[in-house]
């Protein structure tokens, strides 16, 4: 029987540079962190699940359709620095940052996540990966590619094309090329170490703050998904993430 308890928490803060205020931004009738809350809910895995922010209008908007809302300050340089603050009052000893800008965020990963950390004890973190199937991807700065070791242990995640095709021998096809989705688990006092460090020469090249857990000599486990997601980056991704929210409520 599993004695962890299992929190997952929704970082949703206010000021997006691309999109402003996105977490309230309506899909179906819907603010996003609404989406995000509900399919996030239906994880067998976690205990609690809450939403860690720095404005009142989602705090407002959370509370209105029953979630459950933290709040944090308004000065955090990452996601995973509001996760943490967001779990100084919550009995959790793996915590999954869930990301607020994910309307189909797929319950059955934040599973595996939760039992990769739960049944595996020697990891202190686990994140998710996705084939990389479009050559266009490999090239694309904003896609963060990973490589893995034989058992799934991250050896490094980066903007560039990694690994690098020397040869020209490979297609996607082959599964050279893993695209890192940004969904973590950490546990409880690896994520207390990794806030408490400063962001290392390979996190502020990159800009990349998983790389300050590989700097400190963390484990990750990358679990590989077929399903990418749908992020909501710009007011441009509204109507994509509508249609495939459409397409999900007709299947």
């Amino acid at each position: 029987m599993n004695s962890q308890r299992v929190v997952g928490v929704i970082p949703a803060r206010w000021g997006s540079t691309r999109f402003p205020g996105k977490m309230l931004a309506e899909l179906c009738g819907k603010p996003l962190v609404q989406w995000v809350f509900e399919r996030a809910s239906q994880a067998r895995s976690l205990d609690s699940l809450v939403v860690a922010t720095d404005d009142s209008r989602i705090q407002q908007a959370v509370e209105a359709f029953g979630g459950r809302v933290v709040m944090t300050r308004d000065d955090h340089p990452s996601g995973t620095d509001r996760v943490a603050e967001a779990c100084d009052g919550l009995d959790a000893q793996v915590v999954i940052n869930i990301q607020g800008d994910e309307p189909l965020i797929d319950p059955v990963l934040i599973d595996s996540l939760a039992d990769t950390m739960i049944r595996e004890t020697g990891w202190d973190m686990a994140t998710a990966a996705v084939p990389i199937t479009d050559p266009v991807d490999v090239g694309d700065s904003s896609v963060v590619k990973v490589v893995c070791a034989g058992d799934g242990t991250a050896l490094f995640f980066s903007r560039s094309a990694i690994p690098f095709d020397r040869d020209k021998s490979y297609t996607c096809e082959d599964g050279l090329y893993l695209r890192h989705l940004g969904i973590y688990a950490y546990r409880r006092e690896f994520l207390t170490t990794l806030v408490a460090e400063p962001p290392c020469l390979l996190e502020r090249a990159e800009r990349l703050e998983q790389l300050r857990a590989l700097h400190l000599g963390g484990r990750i486990k990358v679990v590989e998904t077929a399903f990418s997601g749908i992020g909501v980056d710009t007011p441009d991704d509204v109507p994509r993430a509508e249609t495939a929210i459409k397409e999900l409520m007709e299947s």
